[in-house]
């Protein structure tokens, strides 16, 4: 149980949700919320799973090895913290002008940006083969596993009721959340990048 809150919140965090809610009502009418946010979360379901399973394969097939991947996802996640922190954007930090812009002329999102790349973004993805990595018995397998189904959960939530979330906490609301999340991800990132950084040094 213990693994499975710690899973959680690390996904939790990053993903960020709240924000997501917020940026979803700027670009849906209310009507579409309910279809947009259950294609969005299944996307997001879908690829972390498929990123659970057969992350890790794809990066020993480039011959990449994994304390290289915490290393680089330690510094990804630090800078997505700094900028959450420091109140930027959230569509700066996880997508580009342009694909905010392009969602705004196209009749569904749910996929792109909103599922790609302001929820599954880079950091999601290295903190998901990072934490499978970690994950070395089957339990713990099926606890990530579990953590990402509540997370997903979570995340639905959220964007299903983003009208109400966002009027609830408010812009300013919304900016404090964002940073107590940032200041998590920042530790998380850190644990990442000293891991891999001592991996690497010990290897070489």
């Amino acid at each position: 149980m213990k693994d499975v809150l710690f899973y959680t919140i690390s996904l939790i965090t990053i993903l960020n949700p709240i924000a997501a809610a917020a940026i979803m009502v700027s670009l849906v009418k209310f009507s579409e919320i309910p279809e947009v946010s259950k294609k969005t979360t299944l996307t997001v379901l879908v690829a972390s799973v498929i990123t659970m399973f057969a992350g890790g394969y794809i990066l020993k097939f480039f011959g990449i090895n994994i304390p290289s991947i915490k290393a680089i996802g330690g510094v990804i996640l630090l800078l997505m913290s700094i900028n959450m922190i420091q109140g930027r954007s959230i569509v700066a930090a996880k997508s580009t002008e342009e694909e905010h812009s392009a969602a705004q002329e196209k009749d569904d999102i749910a996929i792109i940006p909103l599922a790609i790349p302001i929820l599954f973004g880079p950091g999601f993805i290295t903190t998901i083969i990072v934490l499978n990595e970690k994950a070395t018995t089957y339990i713990n397998k099926i606890e990530l596993l579990i953590a990402i189904v509540l997370s997903s959960l979570i995340t639905y939530i959220s964007l299903r009721y983003a009208n109400g979330v966002s009027k609830f906490l408010g812009m300013h609301g919304i900016k404090i959340v964002t940073r107590l999340m940032g200041l998590i991800i920042g530790a998380i990132a850190f644990l990442f990048l000293v891991s891999g950084v001592k991996a690497l040094w010990m290897g070489a």
